[in-house]
């Protein structure tokens, strides 16, 4: 699988990566790892998921992370991650 993470402020990308699995676990370990993956490149607190982001994340598979799934202070708007291609 591959994942893209975007930061955003003011409707500007600020920070982007790709996240590649390629390992033999579930679609959910694999979210969760790129989640963890992305927190630390990025040095951010890990989001928490949210009713309405796991309801996104299903229909859409792409989620916005906005400072209310954050416990700190983050200096971005809303993280984007969203599946680039599935296994």
């Amino acid at each position: 699988m591959r994942f893209w993470a975007r930061t955003f402020k003011e409707n500007r990308m600020i920070r982007d990566t790709v996240i590649i699995d390629i390992g033999n676990d579930t679609r959910t370990h694999k979210v969760f790892s790129a989640i963890e993956k992305i927190s630390y490149e990025f040095d951010i607190p890990k989001p928490i998921w949210l009713e309405s982001n796991i309801s996104d994340f299903r229909k859409y598979s792409k989620v916005r992370f906005r400072k209310d799934s954050f416990i700190e202070e983050i200096p971005f708007d809303y993280l984007e991650f969203s599946v680039l291609e599935e296994d």
